[in-house]
């Protein structure tokens, strides 16, 4: 299953959507983040590892693997933890799903 969260990503003072698409599945236990992300965007692992830690949870024991969608769109900045963190805690059943059903809206 792929859990999808919305945020932006900032173009000037213009925000871009971006989907993060997160997916657990069996496999070697590694955290990937691909998307064209800065280095602050791949340092996010890190950070949200150390922030599911420290609210009592824990990185499952599989393949995580993020994407931050679209993948031409450069990814800058450490705003990305939140929606990362989100995502995992929604794939692993942490929080319910009614609570990040997609609510967006057509434009």
């Amino acid at each position: 299953m792929v859990v999808r969260v919305a945020t932006v990503a900032f173009e000037g003072i213009e925000a871009r959507p971006v989907d993060v698409q997160v997916q657990i599945a069996n496999g070697n236990v590694v955290f990937t983040v691909v998307g064209l992300g800065d280095k602050a965007v791949t340092e996010s692992r890190e950070r949200v590892r150390a922030a599911l830690n420290a609210s009592g949870l824990a990185m499952p024991a599989k393949r995580v693997t993020v994407n931050l969608a679209p993948a031409d769109l450069p990814k800058e900045g450490s705003h990305y933890d939140l929606p990362i963190a989100l995502g995992i805690m929604a794939a692993i059943g942490a929080i319910p799903r009614q609570l990040y059903r997609s609510r967006r809206t057509r434009a």
